[in-house]
Formats: structure tokens, sequence, C-alpha cells
């Protein structure tokens, strides 16, 4: 059986590993530590190669990431940049769990640094929504994603509240 790798964004000095990874890696833009690697997330790209882990885990971090931004003379879109740097270094099959403070609860506007408002239907523009049925809730979303510059494709395994915080479990699609 080969080694299991997950990838903690945001992690600060001391990565998270829920899922117990043999290998767990940490991104930070400030902290530095033992397997912590320093990236600006949605600014620069996750410097891990295509389809190498298993598992990607962001802990109170999506909602610090900006929208919309001017980079080198254009407008650039870093919480869609990392969902598809996210999709990118996933294994086809890997699984992407957020966990972030989410509207309508006020703990997703108290803090300053949350620049990201995440609702339940944001899933939407990244993964496949599923209906018992088989039909799609939002058929929409993950072409509009596309339009907006979204480069791959999850399927929403779950997606549940804990008390102000939404979470995502997703699936990466890929061939």
């Amino acid at each position: 059986m080969s080694e299991t790798i997950a990838l903690d964004l945001g992690s600060g000095p001391h990565p998270a590993n829920p899922f117990k990874a043999d290998r767990v890696i940490g991104i930070d833009s400030q902290a530095i530590g033992e397997n912590v690697l320093n990236c600006w997330v949605g600014i620069e790209t996750i410097p891990l190669e295509n389809s190498s882990v298993d598992i990607v885990t962001a802990f109170d971090f999506l909602e610090h990431l900006p929208r919309s931004i001017w980079k080198e003379g254009e407008m650039t879109n870093p919480f869609i940049d990392t969902m598809s740097e996210i999709w990118r270094v996933l294994k086809p099959q890997g699984i992407f769990y957020a966990r972030t403070p989410a509207f309508p609860h006020p703990e997703c506007f108290q803090d300053p640094t949350h620049v990201n408002i995440i609702t339940d239907t944001t899933v939407s523009y990244f993964a496949r929504r599923p209906q018992i049925d088989g039909s799609l809730i939002d058929p929409w979303g993950l072409e509009l994603g596309q339009r907006y510059g979204f480069k791959g494709q999850f399927l929403l395994l779950n997606q549940q509240w804990d008390h102000s915080h939404l979470i995502w479990r997703l699936q990466a699609e890929k061939n």
C-alpha cells in the first residue's frame, strides 16, 4: 500500500492531520515549521506536483482568501485560483475537506480579515451536487465556475453545518 499524503492549507507551524495520513505537509504564508512550506495560496502556485496528494484540508482558511485582486495589471480571483490549485494537486478521487465560518452567521463577518464570505451554495461553482434522483442541484454552477476561471471539477460528497461553520467534503473528479 502506498503512503497517504495530506496537505493542510493555512496550517500555521503545526499542520492538522485529521485523516491520519502517513505524511502531512503544511502550507502557510507566514509560518515556518517542520513540514511547512511557505506559500501565499491564491497568489502563488502551490509548490507540489499535479495529482500528488490524497487529502487537502482547510480549517478556517477559505474566508481569508480575497475574491478579486489586481495582479500584474489584470484582475485575478485568488479564491477561484485556490480551488483550481487544490483540484490540481489532488490525486484522482482525492478529498478536499474544508471548514469555514459561513453566512448567515455573524462569525463570517466578525474577523476583519474575513474577506471571502461563503454560503451554502458557493460550492456549486466547483462541484457537482447530485440529488437522490441523479439530477443536479444548481446545474448552472460548474459552468459559471469554469467561465470565471475554475480549472477542475469536484463531486460534493457532503456539506453540513457545524454551528456557524460550513463543512465541505469534496472529491476530485479526474480522468
